[in-house]
């Protein structure tokens, strides 16, 4: 098994579990020196998608979770990893035990745009059960977006 390092919905374990049932919760942990951000307006949920990039002096909190093969197949064609919407990094996370290697997905495209109020919302509301701090899940459901309706 491989270790994958998630963050937006997909660090809710029930929303995993859906996507990749054979695939257990390891750990959480931090990416350090990495920003959450949105990027991939033309993708999907009326506006842009959850990312990360690298930006010192930052951190974002991640769900690691033990993939086995025909679940990261599954969440390859899930996140669109053959058509170039998101690229797979290794990354090392820092967690509790200690740092360990792991991959995550971004998205293969500039950052910028707002995510829709419900994507932000569902992106906050994911941090918040899987453990996140407060005041991390606070700034998600700060971050700019656009209202109900808006192009």
């Amino acid at each position: 098994m491989t270790l994958y390092a998630a963050y937006g919905p997909s660090l809710d374990p029930s929303y995993m579990a859906r996507l990749a049932p054979a695939s257990p919760v390891h750990a959480s942990g931090w990416l350090t020196n990495w920003r959450l951000t949105f990027a991939g307006e033309q993708i999907g949920w009326d506006g842009s998608l959850v990312t990360v990039v690298e930006d010192q002096g930052h951190q974002v909190f991640v769900m690691i979770y033990d993939v086995p093969t025909q679940d990261e197949r599954a969440l390859d064609a899930w996140e669109g990893v053959d058509l170039g919407l998101w690229r797979k990094l290794r990354v090392r996370v820092d967690t509790m035990e200690g740092q360990v290697l792991a991959w995550l997905y971004v998205i293969d495209d500039y950052e910028g745009g707002l995510p829709s109020a419900h994507y932000l919302e569902t992106v906050a509301t994911a941090a918040e059960v899987a453990g996140a701090p407060h005041d991390y899940v606070q700034g998600i459901r700060l971050h700019p977006c656009r209202s109900l309706g808006q192009q």
